[in-house]
């Protein structure tokens, strides 16, 4: 997505996160505010550049831009993809502080009972994917600790959203975009768009090109 709106015109900077494309053992170390922290870092290497920035996030990502459109100044608008609301399959009677405690036993958990890359349209670029082979349970209770700071700022988000969400998503369901929608009391602008032909991972699976041109055509009007 970053190469395609680059060759539209648009600066872009693909924010790692702390404790992502590493080791596991480094998301285990990595708390909630380590990563609106990387958000803020590079919303300030794209400030050197221009004056106008769009958010844009997929999953947990599009979480931390809606959080993160309330603690930056100048944000023009923030496009959230895939973005859950609550955790898929939420164990709501176990809280952050127990799950911290649980990980200290069992560091880990497996990603998904399925084969992997079943919920894939496009199988070709599944085999092209990169991601942790398990997730860190320890990481868990951060996530939950940030959608709880991303729920509660909904009303505070002023900026034009746009929510993009696959109807085919299984991970995290298309409930969730309805709920983030409806809690966008106060946003100035907000728009909502489902896609088909993709699991989860829209911006890889085999509808990324219609999420790109829908983004394309945000910033653009938002501009």
């Amino acid at each position: 997505m970053g190469e395609y709106l680059n060759e539209q015109g648009y600066t872009c900077l693909g924010v790692r996160l702390a404790g992502h494309a590493t080791t596991p053992e480094d998301m285990i170390r990595s708390r909630w505010t380590d990563w609106t922290a990387s958000v803020e870092d590079g919303y300030h290497l794209l400030r050197g550049m221009t004056d106008r920035i769009v958010l844009v996030g997929l999953s947990m990502g599009g979480i931390l831009s809606l959080l993160m459109s309330t603690r930056l100044d100048d944000v023009a608008g923030v496009v959230a993809i895939s973005t859950p609301y609550v955790l898929p399959n939420d164990p709501k009677d176990y809280s952050p502080e127990f799950i911290r405690f649980y990980s200290h036993f069992v560091k880990y958990m497996p990603k998904s009972t399925e084969v992997p890359g079943a919920t894939w349209f496009d199988k070709e670029a599944f085999k092209e994917h990169i991601s942790y082979p398990q997730n860190p349970i320890r990481a868990i209770a951060e996530l939950k600790l940030l959608l709880a700071e991303m729920r509660a700022a909904l009303p505070q988000v002023t900026k034009p959203v746009l929510l993009v969400h696959s109807k085919n998503d299984k991970y995290v369901l298309p409930e969730n975009v309805e709920r983030i929608y409806d809690g966008l009391v106060n946003a100035s602008d907000k728009t909502k768009a489902y896609v088909v032909e993709a699991g989860h991972v829209v911006t890889r699976d085999a509808a990324r090109h219609q999420a790109f041109e829908l983004a394309r055509d945000f910033i653009r009007r938002v501009e």
